[in-house]
């Protein structure tokens, strides 16, 4: 099976690339969405995070822009918050990944958004970045709820520069010209790790 790992800066189109590849039949790994899901009402995040940050859960789930907010700016906060989340996700991303061995699946993809950051690329065997140019980035994450000029500049400084991580990928996305061209950038990718993971199948004895 060979994994691809789908990652990019903030604002460069990700999350419709996830969902591109889902409508050509690749399973996707979120870590987003797997955060969300544990920090949900009673999800397995939530008591950990009560002890460590008790203002910020109510009602058994916690509340994301309380927590966002006291952890913006705050390094110590922030480590303290991945402590608790990146064993859990990891446990999630192990079950998909055993999941979709058991399904003889010959490509899947793990959306992480801190691919690079985190240096998780052992985990993957080829890396597609999304892109677009910085105007649109910017247009796009400005237009969400409660973000500012600081905010973006701040999540800028700790994400690994588009340009480097383009450097790095194996397959460009381009996602600022249209969706087809990046269904058809993805689409072409997927054809090349299928017929790479059907040679390896065949060399298995």
């Amino acid at each position: 099976m060979i994994i691809l790992g789908l990652t990019g800066s903030i604002g460069m189109g990700k999350t419709t690339a996830a969902d591109q590849l889902r409508s050509i039949g690749i399973p996707v790994y979120d870590a987003d969405e797997v955060v969300h899901g544990l920090m949900a009402k009673n999800g397995k995040a939530v008591p950990f995070i009560k002890q460590a940050f008790p203002n910020v859960v109510f009602g058994g789930e916690v509340e994301r822009p309380r927590l966002g907010a006291r952890v913006f700016g705050d390094a110590a906060a922030l480590k303290q918050l991945e402590a608790i989340l990146h064993p859990l996700v990891r446990d999630a991303e192990r079950r998909f990944l055993r999941r979709a061995r058991r399904q003889r699946r010959r490509v899947v993809a793990l959306d992480i958004p801190l691919l690079f950051e985190v240096k998780g690329t052992s985990r993957v065997d080829a890396v597609a970045v999304v892109t677009c140019p910085a105007f649109l980035q910017e247009q796009r994450v400005m237009a969400r709820t409660g973000m500012t000029h600081g905010k973006l500049a701040s999540i800028r400084r700790r994400q690994m520069p588009d340009q480097e991580k383009r450097r790095r990928a194996d397959f460009i996305i381009p996602t600022g010209a249209g969706k087809r061209l990046s269904l058809r950038k993805l689409s072409q990718a997927v054809r090349q790790l299928e017929t790479i993971a059907a040679r390896r199948h065949r060399r298995v004895p």
